[in-house]
């Protein structure tokens, strides 16, 4: 959906580049969001249905229905026809994910039930909202705001902090707001929603109060939370086998994924933050390589160099520490940062996507890239450049004196620690 976003969003823009189309000179275009949705649709069961017929392939079994835990070795699925089946083993896998939060705000019963949205529901809309409210600037916020901007609603996103993306560093986080902005989507930092209520004029009435007890009402089509999620465990049964949980649900493990139970495991979004998909595969190759393999010596979660991406556009991409991550962790090393602008890459003006910065986070005397984030023109990619060059533990001299390609993202590692200080 992200892509047939960003495919509205070049059509608009197609002027830009000498590109004209009918109707396009008033930035009016037609949105079928059947189609959109068809599209995801389609490539969601594609991923599915060949990782399920792989499995299927190699003789692992699929029972499908609601789980729980008799004890520690056996657990009872419920099918959606009602049967009841229990299963022994001597390994117990829980991977059970999480699920948006449920909405909590005063007022909401008298909302129709079909405008307020999380991020699961709003991929099955069959039209544009009109005016599409979100709470949470988070990663799914952004992007569902963004996204359904270019598609054509009016977007307003609600934030109760003071910046976007409360986890990144104030000078990414301000860089982000302003692309919002030039995008048409109106944002409101160190904003609380108060309460929410339905009249025959708008579906939705959203009231806030600001931090300096300014209060305003905003009227909208449709409500989207996406403000966190809660892990799937109540359901599970996990005292029947001994589970330790969190005080938010989360599965406890250790730094090889073991609960505190013999023989039962946790891996992914269960487990508690960080909740991405590819820390979930890294957690199976973990598994793997303890449990199945058996090599010697285990692997562990500690100091496993974690990167993520925001799928807005421009992409916001890191790895490693934030700056104040690095001081913190840090306290009596060289710390130096280098922040450049999008503008000064080349493949970016070329392009004309030279919104966003990069920034990097290094030791200064021994030269070690600590962290690195890209809000730019694929700045999942280039980030990944960087991810790798950690990996192998290269020095940011040696990208400083690389001889990329031209023009290629990855050039403009040679200028960034320019701006070092």
């Amino acid at each position: 959906m992200i892509a047939s976003g960003r495919a509205a969003y070049l059509t608009r823009r197609g002027a830009d580049y000498g590109v004209h189309t009918p109707r396009g000179e008033d930035g009016k275009i037609e949105i079928d969001m059947i189609k959109v949705r068809q599209r995801k649709r389609d490539i969601v069961k594609t991923f599915g249905g060949g990782g399920e017929r792989r499995t299927l392939e190699v003789g692992v079994e699929i029972v499908r229905g609601e789980g729980s835990f008799v004890d520690s070795k056996t657990v009872k699925v419920i099918s959606e026809n009602g049967e009841e089946r229990s299963m022994t083993a001597p390994k117990i896998f829980i991977n059970t994910g999480e699920r948006p939060v449920q909405p909590n705000l005063s007022g909401l019963d008298s909302v129709p039930s079909e405008r307020i949205l999380d991020s699961t529901s709003i991929q099955e809309l069959d039209s544009v909202p009109s005016h599409l409210l979100v709470l949470g600037g988070g990663p799914i916020g952004l992007e569902f705001g963004q996204l359904f901007r270019r598609l054509g609603a009016a977007v307003t996103i609600i934030q109760r902090s003071s910046q976007l993306l409360p986890r990144e560093d104030p000078e990414i986080a301000d860089s982000m707001l302003q692309i919002l902005r030039q995008d048409g989507i109106t944002v409101h930092l160190s904003t609380t929603p108060t309460s929410v209520s339905s009249s025959p004029s708008s579906p939705i009435n959203l009231a806030i109060r600001t931090t300096d007890g300014a209060e305003d009402t905003i009227a909208g089509s449709h409500l989207l939370f996406a403000a966190g999620r809660i892990p799937n465990t109540e359901m599970l049964n996990l005292s029947a086998a001994g589970v330790s949980t969190t005080k938010s649900g989360h599965v406890v493990c250790n730094e090889r994924l073991e609960t505190g139970i013999p023989g039962i495991y946790a891996l992914g979004d269960v487990k508690g933050p960080p909740a991405f998909t590819h820390v979930s595969y890294d957690d199976f190759r973990l598994l793997r390589h303890n449990i199945l393999l058996s090599i010697s010596p285990p692997l562990t979660i500690t100091d496993r160099l974690l990167a993520y991406v925001v799928y807005t556009d421009p992409q916001l991409g890191h790895v490693g520490l934030h700056v104040h991550e690095a001081f913190s962790m840090y306290p009596n090393r060289d710390i130096k940062t280098a922040s450049m602008p999008m503008e000064y890459v080349a493949r970016a003006l070329e392009t004309d996507e030279a919104r966003g910065m990069m920034k990097a986070v290094v030791d200064g005397k021994s030269g070690e890239i600590l962290g690195f984030s890209c809000l730019g023109m694929e700045g999942g990619e280039l980030m990944s450049v960087v991810q790798v060059a950690m990996i192998g533990g290269l020095k940011y001299t040696q990208l400083e004196n690389a001889v990329f390609a031209h023009p290629s993202l990855a050039e403009s590692l040679n200028n960034l620690w320019g701006f070092l200080r």
